[in-house]
C-alpha cells in the first residue's frame, strides 16, 4: 500500500536517541496505529508492548531478536517483533520504515 486515506496524524514526532531515531504516529478509523519514521546509522536496543510489524521502504539494516542471530533487511523488506520483547538493531544506511502494532485482543 503506498497510501493511508482517512486517518489521523501525530503533529508531534517521537523522537528517540537524540534524534537518530523519529516518527509519527497514524490512527486509523478503525483505531488501529501505525508509526511512520527515519533512522539514522547507529546501534540501537528497544522494547515492544506489542507484536510489531516492521515494514522497511529503503535503507539497510541488521535485527537481533532474543535467541536468534543477526539478520541484516534491505528494503523493501518486512519482519516482525514479538510482543513483550527487546531486540537490537544495527542501522547500516538511512532507513524509512512503516511500523503497524498488533493488540492481542
Amino acid at each position: 500500500m503506498a497510501e493511508f486515506n482517512n486517518v489521523s496524524i501525530a503533529k508531534a514526532a517521537s523522537v528517540l536517541f537524540e534524534g537518530n531515531i523519529t516518527s509519527r504516529s497514524i490512527e486509523f478509523e478503525d483505531g488501529s496505529r501505525k508509526t511512520l519514521g527515519i533512522m539514522l546509522a547507529g546501534e540501537y536496543e528497544l522494547n515492544t508492548v506489542h507484536t510489531q510489524i516492521m515494514d522497511i521502504q529503503r535503507g539497510e539494516l541488521e535485527l537481533l531478536l532474543p535467541a536468534q542471530e543477526w539478520v541484516t533487511y534491505t528494503g523493501p523488506a518486512t519482519f516482525e517483533v514479538p510482543a513483550n520483547s527487546k531486540f537490537k538493531l544495527k542501522v547500516h544506511t538511512l532507513v524509512d520504515y512503516c511500523c503497524s502494532f498488533i493488540k492481542i485482543r
